[in-house]
């Protein structure tokens, strides 16, 4: 008799994609191969489903047995209510300090170099900022913010941002010494932010690169938490993937509220099936998150549905609000679509901070006109992203920070983009600096100082001049220190502890009491952002 293949038994959730890892046992682990999606497609048979919805039930908020499972166990997070955070992370060593954002010695901003130390900032002697009173004085402060009035930086937001949005926004500049042409520099303070308290409501963190950062420059080593790497965003599929539901909500398949009915009544028979079964891994620990994870998935499911049945609603082409900032013809430049998704994904609260890497800030090449072509549109981003915080209606941070800065011999480019200034002609580790920008719709923010250390009179940072000024991973503490300061919890960052375990750095309160620029935002109550309605 001829032997008979035995069928084979399809195989078991934790068993599909196993490939040589072990079986899955997290959410992550279970994402990570391609479990949700799996669920997904099984889903979108609507023929099937489509008897457990019920059609009167109106699209609001899951069943109160489904709710309740949201937060326990299956931590699905709904945002925190911190300050929306973008960290700039320009690439290759660009001007920040002198030709951008006013820098001075010990007494601020104002307390002027040298003219041979503006020369190295690449302002020649004719454009110098000085005390005279107004246009002739090359000091604007218009931001709260001192900066060059013909700074790129300000021309760029200025085009992107009204004149009423600008008014609600103040900073502070940090002189910091920091390496150049490296991606070796501890710059991104982004699982700090996360570590004071930021998240979204479908990511923690973003980015535009596939990097532990999610940018250019590192992150603190200790500052690293392995469950938050950031999500890479760059285009509108990116975002709008993330909530994907596939045949379920389409015009071939239910509506959203029979969608979420459906994904309920998943989530009762899952519970059902797996009080009759064990997954029996082997091990009763490994058993029991398996079991959470299953349930959790379809909870997920349920839940994205029912917040984001139409993902088109995520894509930033398609808001119009953004469309008011940047016209279709923007959006086919790839720094502003970018730039497009990256705020839309952080300032509407679906991530908690974003990293937007610019490339090309390496730009000594002998001209000035290249620097500032460069500067103008990193300008340009950062006004965008204030400009939709405002039409939003909520406080923003950001971060801007670059590998190094560059000098200038006083060599002076008179071509129109190079705007009679100096040329940048080599790479220059002691004229860098960072710059932090704030927005708050009820008002400007409080600055306490706008300056954060100093430079010496020839144009150089002063490394002693604040604990940040010659060590780049305070520099980035020194950032989370005044994102808690926007929510009145500097306090709390003296017993701050880092994802790895280690402790801040910047010491006990009445010493980093100097590294704090901001007080409290108006926007923010009882360490979170107020609603303005």
């Amino acid at each position: 008799m001829r032997k008979r293949t035995p069928l084979r038994r399809p195989p078991l959730p934790f068993q599909v994609r196993n490939l040589n890892h072990r079986p899955p046992v997290t959410r992550r682990e279970f994402l990570g191969r391609g479990m949700l999606t799996t669920g997904g497609t099984l889903l979108g048979m609507g023929s099937f489903f489509s008897m457990f919805a019920n059609p009167r039930k109106a699209y609001a908020q899951l069943a109160p047995d489904i709710q309740q499972l949201v937060s326990t166990p299956c931590n699905i997070r709904a945002g925190a209510g911190k300050v929306p955070f973008i960290a700039f992370d320009l690439a290759g060593g660009g001007n920040i300090a002198g030709s951008n954002a006013l820098v001075g010695q010990s007494g601020g901003q104002l307390d002027f170099l040298t003219t041979a130390g503006y020369n190295a900032l690449g302002l020649p002697g004719n454009m110098i900022p000085n005390s005279s009173v107004g246009a002739g004085s090359f000091i604007d402060t218009s931001l709260g913010i001192a900066m060059h009035s013909d700074s790129a930086y300000l021309r760029g937001i200025n085009s992107m941002a009204s004149s009423s949005t600008t008014a609600l926004v103040n900073g502070a500049v940090i002189p910091a010494i920091s390496q150049t042409d490296t991606d070796l520099n501890p710059h991104n303070p982004m699982y700090g932010i996360h570590s004071a308290g930021a998240s979204g409501q479908l990511l923690v963190l973003i980015g535009t690169e596939a990097t532990v950062s999610g940018g250019n420059s590192e992150a603190p080593s200790y500052m690293i938490d392995q469950t938050v790497l950031p999500t890479v965003i760059t285009q509108p599929s990116d975002v709008t993937g993330l909530v994907s539901t596939g045949q379920l909500v389409s015009s071939g398949g239910l509506d959203q509220a029979a969608a979420v009915d459906v994904l309920e009544s998943a989530v009762r028979v899952t519970n059902m099936k797996l009080g009759q079964v064990s997954p029996a891994t082997g091990n009763p620990t490994n058993d029991a998150t398996i079991s959470n994870v299953l349930e959790c998935s379809y909870v997920d499911a349920a839940y994205l549905v029912n917040e984001f049945g139409n993902p088109a609603a995520l894509d930033p082409t398609q808001d119009t609000m953004i469309s008011s900032i940047f016209s279709a013809t923007d959006l086919q430049d790839s720094d502003f679509l970018t730039t497009a998704c990256i705020m839309k994904m952080v300032i509407d609260g679906y991530a908690g901070a974003g990293t937007i890497e610019m490339g090309g800030f390496d730009y000594h090449d002998g001209t000035r006109a290249t620097g500032e072509t460069r500067d103008f549109k990193a300008g340009q981003c950062m006004g965008a992203c204030l400009q939709y915080a405002a039409l939003r209606g909520v406080p923003l941070m950001i971060y801007v920070f670059s590998d190094g800065s560059l000098v200038s011999n006083g060599m002076i480019d008179n071509s129109a983009a190079g705007r009679g200034k100096g040329t940048w002609v080599a790479d220059n580790v002691a004229t860098a600096a960072s710059l932090m920008l704030v927005f708050d719709p009820r008002g400007r923010p409080t600055a306490l100082q706008n300056q954060i250390g100093n430079y010496n009179a020839d144009g150089t940072v002063n490394g002693t001049g604040s604990i940040a000024g010659n060590a780049v991973n305070l520099l980035a503490e020194t950032a989370v220190l005044n994102y808690m300061a926007l929510h009145g919890q500097e306090a709390a960052f003296q017993s701050m502890v880092w994802a790895g375990g280690v402790g801040q750095g910047l010491g006990s309160a009445s010493t980093y009491q100097s590294l704090i620029a901001f007080s409290q935002l108006p926007s923010v109550s009882n360490g979170v952002v107020s609603s303005l309605t």
